[in-house]
């Protein structure tokens, strides 16, 4: 009898989806941080050359950008949190209340994925006995009991994401000379979004040229819109 090949770096375990949502939500927080800072900084520095212009308008960017996602994540988390919690009270009180009921509910689900009629029983049964409420979460609601999202995690880690990205042309808009500032700050922010662009579809299994297309026309269209902008500003002495 031949056994079953070993691939040993393959990833298992039901937390790989929640651990690659969080990695593709980070590549995303982090694209936004650089594409809504670029745009923010290129349009100033159309309409002007002052330093101290482009760095308090970058950094107000990038603390006002941060913050918004951290608190917008934080708020959306948690409700979806209440929301696991209230699913999971709700399942605990109509297990103590019709236990029967629920372990038909349970057989009919298992057999519905494919378990012949007798085998969903006997695994719902031994399912319940080990832990009825652990079974119908996983199994009815989709939810892990002992892993809910927790909101402060989600915000910290979409602040750090935004963050991150921010500086990138935060940095280049105001460390190297003004002649060159502008063309070092697009080809840095161009040459990040084709990262990201790879990145996130790279982690969504999709094809990568367009994904990078699309990152990289829209930031360019971000930062020649603003520029645009600022220069007509700049232009007419506001």
């Amino acid at each position: 009898m031949t056994e079953a090949p070993v691939h040993e770096d393959e990833a298992h375990g039901g937390g790989l989806g929640t651990r690659l949502n969080w990695l593709r939500a980070a590549v995303l927080g982090a694209n936004d941080g650089v594409v809504s800072t670029a745009g923010l900084v290129v349009g100033v520095a159309g309409a002007t050359e002052s330093r101290a212009a482009l760095l308090t308008a970058g950094l107000s960017g990038l603390l006002a950008g941060s913050m918004s996602m951290a608190a917008g994540e934080y708020v959306s988390v948690s409700s979806q949190r209440d929301s696991e919690r209230a699913a999971l009270a709700q399942e605990r009180r109509e297990l103590r209340e019709q236990p029967e009921a629920e372990l038909a509910e349970l057989t009919d689900m298992l057999a519905a994925r494919g378990l012949s009629p007798e085998v969903a029983r006997e695994a719902a049964e031994q399912l319940t006995a080990r832990d009825a409420l652990r079974a119908h979460a996983r199994v009815e609601l989709g939810i892990d009991p002992d892993d809910l999202t927790n909101p402060w995690h989600a915000a910290g880690a979409s602040f750090l994401a935004f963050t991150v990205g921010a500086l990138l042309p935060l940095l280049a808009i105001v460390l190297p000379p003004a002649s060159a500032r502008l063309w070092i700050t697009v080809l840095s922010v161009l040459a990040a979004l084709v990262l990201t662009g790879w990145w996130s579809a790279r982690l969504g299994d999709a094809p990568t040229g367009p994904a990078i297309l699309r990152n990289v026309g829209g930031g360019a269209l971000a930062m020649a819109v603003t520029y645009a902008a600022g220069s007509l500003l700049g232009a007419a002495g506001v």
